[in-house]
Protein backbone atom coordinates (compact mmCIF):
# COMPACT_ATOMS: atom_id res chain seq x y z
CA UNK A 1 0.00 0.00 0.00
CA UNK A 2 1.36 3.44 -0.98
CA UNK A 3 2.03 5.68 2.03
CA UNK A 4 1.95 9.46 2.13
CA UNK A 5 5.74 9.53 2.55
CA UNK A 6 6.21 7.64 -0.73
CA UNK A 7 4.16 10.08 -2.76
CA UNK A 8 4.51 13.72 -3.65
CA UNK A 9 2.02 16.36 -4.77
CA UNK A 10 2.07 16.76 -8.52
CA UNK A 11 2.68 20.52 -8.36
CA UNK A 12 5.71 19.96 -6.13
CA UNK A 13 7.01 17.26 -8.48
CA UNK A 14 6.81 19.76 -11.36
CA UNK A 15 8.41 22.56 -9.32
CA UNK A 16 11.27 20.28 -8.21
CA UNK A 17 11.87 19.50 -11.87
CA UNK A 18 12.71 23.16 -12.43
CA UNK A 19 9.78 23.95 -14.74
CA UNK A 20 8.17 26.64 -12.60
CA UNK A 21 6.84 27.44 -9.12
CA UNK A 22 4.16 25.28 -7.44
CA UNK A 23 1.55 27.96 -8.04
CA UNK A 24 2.39 28.11 -11.74
CA UNK A 25 2.41 24.31 -11.84
CA UNK A 26 -1.21 24.28 -10.67
CA UNK A 27 -2.11 26.45 -13.67
CA UNK A 28 -0.30 24.09 -16.06
CA UNK A 29 -2.17 21.13 -14.56
CA UNK A 30 -5.51 22.92 -14.88
CA UNK A 31 -4.80 23.62 -18.56
CA UNK A 32 -4.28 19.91 -19.22
CA UNK A 33 -0.59 20.28 -20.11
CA UNK A 34 0.61 17.61 -17.69
CA UNK A 35 0.36 13.84 -18.03
CA UNK A 36 1.03 11.11 -15.46
CA UNK A 37 1.83 7.71 -16.91
CA UNK A 38 0.36 8.82 -20.22
CA UNK A 39 -2.89 10.19 -18.80
CA UNK A 40 -3.80 13.89 -18.69
CA UNK A 41 -4.31 15.04 -15.10
CA UNK A 42 -6.24 18.22 -14.27
CA UNK A 43 -7.07 17.57 -10.63
CA UNK A 44 -5.51 19.92 -8.06
CA UNK A 45 -3.70 18.18 -5.23
CA UNK A 46 -3.01 15.04 -7.21
CA UNK A 47 -0.47 12.76 -5.52
CA UNK A 48 2.07 10.90 -7.62
CA UNK A 49 4.80 8.36 -6.91
CA UNK A 50 8.38 9.43 -7.46
CA UNK A 51 8.82 6.71 -10.06
CA UNK A 52 5.71 7.75 -12.04
CA UNK A 53 6.35 9.12 -15.50
CA UNK A 54 5.31 12.77 -15.44
CA UNK A 55 5.49 14.83 -18.61
CA UNK A 56 4.93 18.50 -19.34
CA UNK A 57 4.15 19.26 -22.98
CA UNK A 58 5.56 15.84 -23.84
CA UNK A 59 8.90 16.26 -22.01
CA UNK A 60 9.65 13.81 -19.22
CA UNK A 61 10.37 15.51 -15.90
CA UNK A 62 12.84 14.64 -13.17
CA UNK A 63 11.58 15.63 -9.69
CA UNK A 64 14.97 15.56 -8.00
CA UNK A 65 16.03 19.05 -6.97
CA UNK A 66 18.97 20.30 -9.04
CA UNK A 67 22.18 20.84 -7.09
CA UNK A 68 25.25 22.80 -8.21
CA UNK A 69 28.42 22.59 -6.12
CA UNK A 70 31.78 24.22 -6.82
CA UNK A 71 34.89 22.50 -5.42
CA UNK A 72 38.47 23.68 -5.13
CA UNK A 73 39.89 20.22 -5.72
CA UNK A 74 43.03 19.27 -3.79
CA UNK A 75 45.84 17.10 -5.11
CA UNK A 76 45.80 13.29 -4.92
CA UNK A 77 42.05 12.92 -5.31
CA UNK A 78 40.34 11.23 -8.27
CA UNK A 79 37.52 12.85 -10.23
CA UNK A 80 35.17 9.85 -10.20
CA UNK A 81 32.22 8.77 -8.09
CA UNK A 82 34.05 5.65 -6.91
CA UNK A 83 37.53 4.15 -7.21
CA UNK A 84 38.35 0.42 -7.31
CA UNK A 85 41.79 1.16 -5.82
CA UNK A 86 40.21 2.77 -2.76
CA UNK A 87 41.66 6.22 -3.39
CA UNK A 88 39.80 9.32 -2.19
CA UNK A 89 37.34 10.75 -4.69
CA UNK A 90 35.88 14.23 -5.02
CA UNK A 91 32.62 12.88 -3.57
CA UNK A 92 34.42 12.42 -0.25
CA UNK A 93 34.75 16.21 -0.06
CA UNK A 94 31.00 16.80 -0.31
CA UNK A 95 29.52 13.73 1.37
CA UNK A 96 27.45 15.87 3.74
CA UNK A 97 26.57 18.62 1.24
CA UNK A 98 23.32 17.19 -0.09
CA UNK A 99 21.18 14.06 -0.32
CA UNK A 100 21.09 14.19 -4.11
CA UNK A 101 23.68 12.20 -6.04
CA UNK A 102 25.87 14.60 -7.98
CA UNK A 103 28.57 13.98 -10.56
CA UNK A 104 31.70 15.82 -11.76
CA UNK A 105 31.35 17.99 -14.87
CA UNK A 106 34.32 16.81 -16.90
CA UNK A 107 37.49 15.57 -15.25
CA UNK A 108 40.62 16.76 -13.54
CA UNK A 109 43.61 14.44 -13.26
CA UNK A 110 44.31 13.01 -9.80
CA UNK A 111 47.20 15.44 -9.27
CA UNK A 112 45.54 18.45 -10.92
CA UNK A 113 43.99 20.91 -8.49
CA UNK A 114 41.44 23.69 -8.76
CA UNK A 115 37.96 24.51 -9.98
CA UNK A 116 35.58 21.57 -10.43
CA UNK A 117 31.80 21.71 -10.80
CA UNK A 118 29.56 18.95 -9.42
CA UNK A 119 25.88 18.65 -10.33
CA UNK A 120 22.97 16.31 -11.02
CA UNK A 121 21.81 18.55 -13.87
CA UNK A 122 22.56 16.27 -16.81
CA UNK A 123 21.51 18.78 -19.45
CA UNK A 124 23.87 21.45 -18.13
CA UNK A 125 26.69 18.95 -17.72
CA UNK A 126 26.36 17.85 -21.36
CA UNK A 127 26.26 21.46 -22.48
CA UNK A 128 29.42 22.40 -20.56
CA UNK A 129 31.40 19.40 -21.76
CA UNK A 130 30.31 19.40 -25.41
CA UNK A 131 33.07 20.69 -27.73
CA UNK A 132 30.65 23.04 -29.51
CA UNK A 133 30.18 25.06 -26.30
CA UNK A 134 33.88 26.04 -26.36
CA UNK A 135 34.00 26.56 -22.61
CA UNK A 136 37.07 28.49 -21.44
CA UNK A 137 39.42 26.95 -18.92
CA UNK A 138 42.43 28.73 -17.43
CA UNK A 139 45.33 26.82 -15.89
CA UNK A 140 48.31 27.89 -13.81
CA UNK A 141 51.17 25.60 -14.85
CA UNK A 142 54.34 24.97 -12.82
CA UNK A 143 57.14 23.41 -14.88
CA UNK A 144 60.31 21.59 -13.86
CA UNK A 145 62.45 24.17 -15.70
CA UNK A 146 62.06 27.63 -17.27
CA UNK A 147 59.94 27.71 -20.44
CA UNK A 148 62.09 28.92 -23.31
CA UNK A 149 60.71 31.90 -25.26
CA UNK A 150 60.96 29.95 -28.48
CA UNK A 151 58.76 27.20 -26.99
CA UNK A 152 56.30 29.79 -25.72
CA UNK A 153 56.00 31.07 -29.31
CA UNK A 154 55.53 27.54 -30.64
CA UNK A 155 52.68 26.90 -28.20
CA UNK A 156 51.01 30.18 -29.20
CA UNK A 157 51.13 29.19 -32.87
CA UNK A 158 49.81 25.70 -32.16
CA UNK A 159 51.61 22.38 -31.93
CA UNK A 160 50.91 18.99 -33.48
CA UNK A 161 50.14 16.23 -30.99
CA UNK A 162 49.30 12.59 -31.70
CA UNK A 163 45.58 13.41 -31.80
CA UNK A 164 45.85 16.61 -33.84
CA UNK A 165 46.86 20.24 -33.62
CA UNK A 166 46.19 22.16 -30.41
CA UNK A 167 46.33 25.94 -30.25
CA UNK A 168 45.60 27.64 -26.93
CA UNK A 169 43.46 30.78 -26.85
CA UNK A 170 46.21 32.47 -24.84
CA UNK A 171 49.50 31.51 -23.22
CA UNK A 172 52.01 33.62 -21.32
CA UNK A 173 54.40 33.61 -18.40
CA UNK A 174 52.42 33.77 -15.15
CA UNK A 175 55.35 35.40 -13.38
CA UNK A 176 57.72 37.76 -15.27
CA UNK A 177 60.65 36.66 -13.11
CA UNK A 178 59.92 32.95 -12.58
CA UNK A 179 59.53 31.59 -16.12
CA UNK A 180 58.77 28.09 -14.84
CA UNK A 181 55.23 29.39 -14.22
CA UNK A 182 52.88 29.67 -17.18
CA UNK A 183 49.26 30.70 -17.61
CA UNK A 184 47.32 28.99 -20.39
CA UNK A 185 43.75 29.49 -21.65
CA UNK A 186 42.13 26.69 -23.64
CA UNK A 187 38.67 25.51 -24.62
CA UNK A 188 39.68 22.00 -25.68
CA UNK A 189 38.39 19.12 -23.57
CA UNK A 190 40.94 16.62 -24.85
CA UNK A 191 42.42 14.25 -22.28
CA UNK A 192 45.43 15.59 -20.31
CA UNK A 193 45.81 18.26 -22.98
CA UNK A 194 47.72 20.83 -20.89
CA UNK A 195 50.23 18.31 -19.58
CA UNK A 196 50.72 16.86 -23.07
CA UNK A 197 51.42 20.28 -24.60
CA UNK A 198 54.41 20.80 -22.32
CA UNK A 199 55.54 17.16 -22.29
CA UNK A 200 55.70 17.33 -26.10
CA UNK A 201 58.34 20.04 -25.76
CA UNK A 202 60.39 18.22 -23.12
CA UNK A 203 58.97 19.70 -19.91
CA UNK A 204 57.46 18.03 -16.87
CA UNK A 205 54.41 19.65 -15.31
CA UNK A 206 55.11 19.55 -11.60
CA UNK A 207 51.89 21.29 -10.54
CA UNK A 208 48.74 22.09 -12.49
CA UNK A 209 45.97 24.25 -11.07
CA UNK A 210 42.73 25.07 -12.88
CA UNK A 211 41.81 28.58 -11.76
CA UNK A 212 38.84 29.19 -14.08
CA UNK A 213 36.10 27.05 -15.62
CA UNK A 214 33.13 28.40 -17.58
CA UNK A 215 33.21 31.71 -15.73
CA UNK A 216 33.64 30.11 -12.30
CA UNK A 217 36.76 30.76 -10.21
CA UNK A 218 38.13 29.56 -6.87
CA UNK A 219 38.06 33.06 -5.39
CA UNK A 220 37.47 32.89 -1.62
CA UNK A 221 37.32 29.09 -1.83
CA UNK A 222 40.26 27.44 -0.02
CA UNK A 223 41.76 24.22 -1.35
CA UNK A 224 39.63 21.21 -0.41
CA UNK A 225 36.53 23.31 0.31
CA UNK A 226 33.24 23.63 -1.58
CA UNK A 227 30.25 25.95 -1.92
CA UNK A 228 26.87 25.97 -3.66
CA UNK A 229 26.58 28.11 -6.76
CA UNK A 230 24.52 31.28 -6.44
CA UNK A 231 21.22 31.64 -8.32
CA UNK A 232 22.86 34.15 -10.66
CA UNK A 233 25.75 31.79 -11.43
CA UNK A 234 23.32 28.99 -12.25
CA UNK A 235 21.24 31.30 -14.43
CA UNK A 236 24.27 32.56 -16.33
CA UNK A 237 25.66 29.05 -16.84
CA UNK A 238 22.36 27.83 -18.27
CA UNK A 239 22.08 30.87 -20.51
CA UNK A 240 25.61 30.35 -21.78
CA UNK A 241 26.71 33.78 -20.55
CA UNK A 242 29.54 32.37 -18.44
CA UNK A 243 32.30 30.98 -20.64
Amino acid sequence: METQAETIRLNRYIANSGVCSRREADKLIARGLVTVNGQVVTEMGQQVKRNDEVRFEGKKLNPEAKVYILINKPKDMVTTTSDPEGRRTVLDLIEEACEERVYPVGRLDRNTTGVLLMTNDGDLSKKLTHPSSEIRKIYHVFLNKPLEKEHLSLIKKGIELEDGIIQPDEVSYADPIDTTQVGIVIHSGRNRIVRRIFEHLGYTVEKLDRVYFAGLTKKNLPRGKWRFLSKDEIKYLKAGILK
